[in-house]
């Protein structure tokens, strides 16, 4: 069984999907492990660590020559993948619903791939989940960057000449990157808020020591759809949201937006009257806006000023922190492949639960039930 790592091509992408501790793991199940000279350099993992942890660092076309699953953050590209067993896995992240083409490349050229971000949101699948791990990251990033770019002071601070007043934060979207946020705003010290569609997350809010900002007066709407990610609301709870948001919204030093749903474009959470709406100096960060964005206006990598506020939001927010978010990715990665490694086999057998789940392509065909709908 040949694993194999390939440097990340795709623009702006600093991560990597093999790091020398998990290398070291699938060597000792028993796998032989090749990566691409310079894969990690951009997460400050040089050559020699992967060389003493027992990996061959190869060029491209020699890591990836007889490999029987290769692994990457973004799906490589066809390019990158001759040489590879006939049937090979490539595990990564790849966007099905947007870059279809893609999946129907990958189909053609018998590989089976299996996309990540489509692991089962179950309890023996947290370990493996990309999502989680990288959305973590990403809503701590969110909030120091926005305090980076924030021109005040987050704590309240007493001093000799006058108090300074904390900073107002209020999060929309409490998922996993939602609830990181509300943490690492709270451990600098701002007055924090929060929201979500679903009515479940108001107990987590308050567990952190923030201030759930909910719809009371629409009945029946949890804003909850399969395997715990939200789904768009009604238009009746989206006028409730709107007013209720409006008017909080205008009192924030900071918002930060996370709301996403999967396989769509990302729901519309702020307007250009409720931007107009905050004070001058007061700053948005939009953590969706690689998937069209919560609020109008922004865009990827840039710096927005609209009504005296700043908005911003990169396109890839894990990238910004390499080196942990490659690690938690390839732990992901391993705990995936090794939950799964049959001794007697020599290789990873995947169940029907999590394999069906995860699998686009096999026998040349695409077989994702998510993608034949």
């Amino acid at each position: 069984m040949r694993i194999a790592a390939l440097k990340e091509r795709a623009a702006g992408e600093t991560r990597v999907a093999l790091t020398p501790e998990t290398a070291k793991k699938f060597i000792a199940l028993g796998a032989t492990v090749a990566v691409e000279e310079g894969a990690g350099e951009m997460a400050a993992i040089p050559d020699a660590a992967y060389a003493e942890a027992g990996a061959e660092v190869l060029p491209a076309a020699k890591a990836v020559a007889g490999a029987d699953i290769v692994l990457g953050v973004q799906a490589p590209g066809l390019d990158t993948l001759k040489g590879a067993n006939p049937g090979a896995w490539v595990a990564a992240t790849f966007d099905p619903f947007i870059q279809r083409d893609r999946v129907d490349a990958y189909a053609k050229a018998g590989l089976e791939a299996l996309a990540m971000e489509f692991m089962p949101r179950i309890t023996r699948a947290q370990s493996m989940d990309v999502l989680s791990s990288q959305s973590n990251l990403a809503g701590y990033k969110a909030v120091i960057h926005a305090a980076d770019v924030y021109g005040r002071a987050f704590p309240m601070m007493m001093t000799a000449a006058g108090t300074v007043q904390a900073a107002r934060v209020f999060i929309m979207g409490v998922g996993v990157a939602g609830l990181q946020a509300i943490a690492t705003a709270k451990r600098l010290g701002a007055q924090v808020s929060a929201t979500d569609v679903r009515s479940a997350t108001k107990e987590q809010i308050q567990s952190l020591g923030a201030k759930p900002i909910f719809v009371e007066s629409v009945a029946g709407i949890e804003g909850e759809g399969s395997g715990g990610y939200a789904t768009e609301m009604s238009e009746e709870y989206q006028k409730a949201q709107a007013e209720l948001v409006s008017g909080h919204i205008a009192k924030q030093d900071i918002v930060i937006t996370t709301a996403l749903i999967p396989g769509r474009a990302a729901p519309r959470l702020i307007s250009d009257a409720q931007i107009a709406s905050m004070k001058p100096g007061s700053v948005i960060f939009d953590l969706a806006v690689a998937q069209g964005g919560n609020v109008e206006g922004s865009k990827a990598d840039e710096v927005v000023e609209k009504h005296g506020v700043k908005i911003i939001g990169y396109s890839n927010t894990p990238a910004h922190l390499a080196a942990d978010a490659s690690a938690l990715f390839a732990r992901n990665h391993y705990n995936f492949l090794s939950a799964f490694w049959d001794k007697e086999a020599g290789k990873p057998v995947l169940d029907e639960e999590i394999g069906d789940a995860i699998r686009l392509t096999k026998g040349g065909e695409v077989v994702s039930e998510r993608l034949k709908g």
